[in-house]
């Protein structure tokens, strides 16, 4: 989820400032972490404190969903409320300070942006949007709602697991959203827009389009509208398919407080070691053409595979 993070605190100073280029610097004073950070660890917080309550036969069943739920409701609450001027949404906001938090409709693109923990714990893509429905369903109930979340973290689950783009953008474009344009064609005339439906294709398409993940979250920025939002999903996705290089991820642990670490921290024990990078090497030998061996792939090709480094 730090991928999020990162989109999030580069994004930031950017929302209602856009900058329509991919030349700038990551990190600044005027960067901070804003809802979309604090929202995810929350919901992060959510998962580990359900699996702590349930035995592991119990996981994924109708309890463990309901108790995924209500640790959501509560920690979102818990968290939020620590940082009211974190740049929640209206709605949202009082949400965040009601007693008695109802879903109320909502298909703004905090759905989404939030979501990416449920992609880096789930065990298989069923369990990835049931996952996403549960921590969806307690404020942003509607339709789209659950899609812009399903979307980003089944992209974010598939990357993780070894998924090619071409399989991703497919997959996407069978369930979700239609992915027919470019970031070039978009940059001109995208404006800022709150809704999963508006941003949660275009932040798909920045990573479908980027070189690397700091490439991803640049061509995030790079089309404007509400950066932080579209470079926090943008990043998540980035962050399963590519990692994130060693210099970026603690320049962007320095921005967060004691309470927000400490959630991080926890989260970082709590998820099993990554050693997807094996099996995306494998799946890109196995896509290479028959008599060609690892040695005779061109440097660039092997510089395109996601993971580069192995150890």
């Amino acid at each position: 989820m730090l991928g999020a993070i990162i989109g999030d605190i580069v994004g930031s100073r950017f929302e209602f400032n856009n900058h329509k280029s991919k030349k700038f610097e990551l990190f600044t004073e005027d960067c901070s972490v804003t809802d979309d950070s604090i929202m995810t660890l929350a919901v992060a917080k959510a998962i580990m404190e359900t699996v702590k309550s349930v035995t592991p036969s119990q996981r994924y069943d109708f309890e463990f969903h309901e108790q995924l739920s209500r640790q959501t409701v509560k920690f979102m609450q818990e968290i939020g409320r620590k940082y009211p001027d974190s740049g929640y949404g209206g709605m949202f906001g009082r949400w965040i300070f009601s007693a008695d938090p109802q879903p109320y409709n909502s298909f703004g693109n905090g759905a989404a942006m939030r979501v990416s923990p449920v992609g880096f714990f789930a065990d298989s893509e069923g369990d990835t949007i049931d996952l996403a429905n549960s921590v969806t369903a307690v404020s942003h109930n509607h339709p789209e709602g659950f899609k812009g979340a399903a979307a980003t973290a089944v992209a974010i689950y598939m990357a993780r697991t070894g998924a090619l783009k071409s399989e991703i953008r497919e997959r996407i474009e069978s369930d979700y959203y239609p992915l027919d344009f470019t970031i070039d064609q978009i940059r001109p005339t995208y404006r800022f827009n709150e809704t999963c439906q508006e941003t949660v294709p275009q932040a798909i398409q920045c990573f479908l389009e980027a070189s690397g993940f700091e490439d991803a979250i640049r061509n995030a920025i790079s089309i404007g509208g509400d950066s932080d939002t579209i470079a926090a999903i943008t990043g998540s996705i980035a962050e399963a398919y590519y990692g994130i290089p060693e210099d970026i991820e603690a320049k962007a642990l320095s921005y967060l407080d004691s309470c927000l670490r400490q959630i991080f921290d926890e989260w970082a024990a709590f998820l099993p070691p990554q050693n997807e990078q094996y099996k995306l090497l494998t799946k890109y030998i196995g896509r290479l053409a028959p008599r060609t061996t690892t040695a005779d792939v061109r440097l660039s090709d092997w510089e395109n595979f996601p993971y580069r480094e192995f150890k």
